[in-house]
């Protein structure tokens, strides 16, 4: 059975191991690097990407997160997508700087302009349901980096390799396509 890691520091991490769940993969909820060796993928959820940075070090550090994203499929939404960059504005924010792009942290306003919004998937024809909260925005992307969602002709989900990252919540959806999707990368 395929086992996907959800780290278990801060943000909406429940909702993605109860998606997990829906899809018969075992979930791991991930609170040290010692959990890590065991697992196909992990998902690095949102939440707030300074409180994460402040948090790992305790029972997990960046360097076990580093390289475990080197070798194993990382999907991070949100405040993940922002661990995971190579570039933000916020000094705060200790990227693991292994997905080729720039990311603003709350770009797309504050809690109390959180939307959602319907965005075209390039690996399925019928658009997903997104949720945005404090979202962040992708400034820029390198070569190797594939646009897989597109909201108002800017990218909000991308893919280099072994990486995803979304700028949305799949996981407060009932839509369980990008998981799905997730999934066959780790099974790869």
């Amino acid at each position: 059975m395929t086992k996907i890691g959800v780290l278990g520091i801060q943000g909406a991490y429940l909702k993605h191991e109860h998606v997990l769940k829906e899809l018969d993969v075992q979930p791991v909820i991930v609170k040290y690097a010692a959990q890590l060796d065991h697992l196909d993928g992990l998902i690095i959820p949102g939440g707030e990407s300074t409180v994460i940075t402040r948090q790992l070090g305790f029972r997990l550090d960046w360097e076990d997160l580093y390289a475990f994203s080197k070798k194993k499929a990382v999907f991070g939404t949100c405040a993940g997508l922002i661990m995971l960059g190579k570039g933000c504005e916020d000094p705060r924010v200790r990227q693991l700087g292994v997905l080729d792009a720039i990311i603003e942290r709350n770009a797309y306003g504050s809690q109390i302009e959180s939307f959602t919004e319907n965005v075209s998937l390039s690996f399925d024809d019928h658009p997903f349901h997104a949720v945005f909260i404090r979202a962040p925005k992708i400034l820029s992307w390198g070569k190797n980096v594939s646009v897989l969602a597109i909201l108002k002709n800017r990218p909000v989900m991308i893919r280099e390799n072994n990486l995803l990252g979304a700028a949305f919540h799949p996981e407060l959806t009932d839509d369980v396509r990008i998981h799905e999707y997730f999934i066959q990368m780790c099974e790869q």
